[in-house]
């Protein structure tokens, strides 16, 4: 388990970082939303186009992988409604937690950890996983959260689906992913000064994405309003770090016995990715959206708390031996 510690801490601490500098002042809070648009913008598609271009496309987008890993997101997001929702607990708030509960913190966190616990092979698996995330299960947990506000308003759908898959479609990720992959299909290289850029930029993307998490938890909780008691946000972390990666293996497992072309190699990628901590860009999505944000917020804070030990413990357990 040390070796894996000595993996991991780093990631972990790069948060710890951004949260302490945020916090005190080193970095003001004005300037967070810049810091997470140059992340969002441009080192984080940097990286993610590069991982793609030199994966094989059958691993970026493997249709076995993907079905498993978006059957256990629904029943993830379906379970958190119904043992969260109450009377005091709006559909709205319900999705959300569900969102964090179904949705790891792949792309700033995930891709960079991964890829230093298990080698460059992980990043396929992982960005397939991504993929699903950004464009199936946030949709379809932003959709649920917009449903009691429309319900009985005419158009109300419609302005609601346009908005949902406008920010989709402006999320330069999941296009950085296809980019990727057709450069890997098609045989292409950058070349020149332009590779450079991109190069390094995505050498940026893993530090930068790692103390931007400190630094966005800590002004997520400073616009929360009101107290959320622990019972309302622990259980929806413990989902995220014990219940989604335990699910994912059994279905993995399943889906074998079934003769289903998935690897165990491919299988362990995914089991990890979800004992991720939840994304962190939620608490941003909460706030947009009126939800309640500082219960998103501590579910996020308190996941990637805790995650420093589940996540590793779950590797160990899973027999990891970094490369």
């Amino acid at each position: 388990m040390t070796s894996i510690f000595a993996v991991t801490a780093p990631f972990f601490a790069l948060v710890l970082c951004g949260w302490l500098a945020a916090r005190q002042r080193v970095l003001p809070e004005s300037a967070i939303p810049g810091l997470n648009g140059f992340v969002l913008y441009f080192a984080l598609p940097c990286m993610l186009f590069r991982f793609g271009a030199t994966t094989p496309v059958l691993q970026t987008l493997n249709p076995t992988l993907l079905a498993v890993y978006l059957v256990c997101a629904a029943l993830v997001v379906a379970l958190t409604v119904v043992l969260t929702r109450s009377a005091t607990l709006p559909l709205r708030d319900a999705a959300f937690g569900a969102l964090v509960a179904a949705f790891p913190n792949t792309g700033f966190m995930g891709v960079p950890l991964l890829v230093a616990l298990l080698g460059p092979a992980a990043a396929g698996p992982t960005i397939c996983v991504l993929t699903a995330d950004l464009v199936v299960t946030s949709t379809a947990c932003l959709a649920l959260a917009e449903a009691q506000g429309v319900a009985g308003q005419g158009h109300g759908w419609w302005r609601s689906a346009r908005r949902i898959l406008g920010g989709v479609a402006r999320n330069p990720m999941p296009w950085a992913i296809v980019l990727g992959a057709a450069f890997s299909a098609l045989g292409w290289r950058l070349v020149g000064p332009v590779d450079g850029v991109v190069r390094m930029l995505a050498d940026a993307a893993s530090p930068v994405a790692l103390f931007t998490i400190g630094a966005v938890l800590w002004r997520a909780g400073q616009h929360a309003h009101g107290r959320t008691p622990p019972g309302r946000y622990l259980p929806v972390a413990a989902i995220k770090l014990l219940l989604h990666p335990l699910l994912l293996w059994l279905l993995g497992l399943a889906a074998q016995a079934l003769g289903l072309p998935l690897s165990d190699f491919a299988l362990l990628v995914i089991v990890l990715v979800a004992a991720l901590p939840s994304a962190s860009n939620v608490a941003i999505l909460a706030e947009r959206y009126g939800a309640d944000t500082g219960r998103v917020a501590r579910i996020i804070m308190s996941s990637t708390v805790a995650a420093f030990l589940s996540f590793t413990a779950i590797a160990w357990l899973a027999g990891v031996r970094p490369h």
